[in-house]
C-alpha cells in the first residue's frame, strides 16, 4: 500500500502509482478503485498529498497566474500582442502595462517596442484560449540585453529546482541573473558573454537530462570544471 514508484522515475499510461487512500490523483492521473493510475508518459512530482505526472514533451498550456517570458511581436491603439510559444498570441493591454496616464494616440512603442522581450503574468485564460497578460507586479518589467533560449514547459520544475534549488546552482556558479519562464522560455544576463553562455549550456543540459539520476551532482561538476573533461567522462 502506498507510493510505488519513486518521485521523477518515468511512467506510462495505465501504470499504477500507488495504492491506497493514503494519496490523491490530481494532474494527468485518475482514480480506479484503491489504485492512481498514469494517463500520460511522463514522471511522477508530489505535491503534498496529490500526485501528478509531468508529461515528458508537449507543449505550453497557459492557466491564469503563470509568470512567461514573451516578445512583443504587433501594437495597436491600446495593446501589444505578445508571443509567448503558444498557438495564439497574448495581449497585453495599455492598463496593465504601466501605471503612467497615456494620452490617446500616443505612440506605444516607447514602453514596448517590437521585438522587445517582456516579463508578465497571465491574467485571464478565456474558452477560446486568448490570453491577457499584465506586466504591473513584482518582478515583471521588460528585459534588457541577455540572451533568451528555449527549454520543453514541462522541465521547467526540474531546472527550477525544490525551492529554487537547481537555478540558483547555475546562478551562483555563473554568477548570472536567470528568469525562467513556465512557458519555457530562459533569460540569461551577465557581465561576461563565457557566464552566459556557460549558465545557457547547464540549463539545456538539465533539459535534456531532466529524468537522469545524480544530475545535480553532474550539473555543478560541469560549472565547476572544464567542459572537455565532462565531455570525456560521459562519453
Amino acid at each position: 500500500m502506498g507510493l510505488l514508484i519513486d518521485e521523477k522515475n518515468v511512467v506510462i499510461p495505465g501504470q499504477i502509482l500507488a495504492e491506497g487512500m493514503d494519496f490523491l490523483p490530481a494532474m494527468n492521473t485518475y482514480r480506479e478503485e484503491n489504485n492512481i493510475i498514469s494517463t500520460r508518459v511522463g514522471f511522477i512530482k508530489l505535491s503534498g498529498r496529490s500526485i501528478n505526472v509531468i508529461p515528458l514533451s508537449g507543449p505550453y498550456i497557459p492557466k491564469v497566474g503563470d509568470t512567461v517570458i514573451g516578445k512583443v511581436e504587433g501594437i495597436s491603439n491600446s495593446t501589444w500582442s505578445v508571443d509567448i510559444g503558444y498557438a495564439y498570441q497574448a495581449t497585453l493591454p495599455l492598463r496593465d502595462a504601466t501605471s503612467e496616464y497615456i494620452q490617446k494616440g500616443a505612440d506605444l512603442s516607447q514602453y514596448f517596442d517590437f521585438d522587445d522581450l517582456i516579463v508578465a503574468k497571465i491574467t485571464s485564460v478565456n474558452k477560446m484560449k486568448f490570453m491577457d497578460l499584465t506586466v504591473r507586479g513584482p518582478g515583471l518589467r521588460k528585459l534588457d540585453g541577455g540572451k533568451l533560449i528555449k527549454i520543453t514547459p514541462s522541465k521547467v520544475p526540474r531546472v527550477i529546482g525544490k525551492q529554487g534549488s537547481m537555478i540558483s546552482v547555475v546562478k551562483n556558479a555563473t554568477n548570472t541573473r536567470i528568469i525562467v519562464g513556465q512557458n519555457g522560455w530562459v533569460w540569461i544576463s551577465g557581465e561576461n558573454p563565457e557566464d552566459i553562455q556557460k549558465a545557457s549550456e547547464a540549463i539545456l543540459m538539465i533539459d535534456r537530462e531532466a529524468i537522469t539520476e545524480g544530475l545535480t551532482d553532474r550539473i555543478e561538476k560541469f560549472l565547476g570544471g572544464k567542459k572537455n573533461d565532462i565531455i570525456q567522462e560521459e562519453n
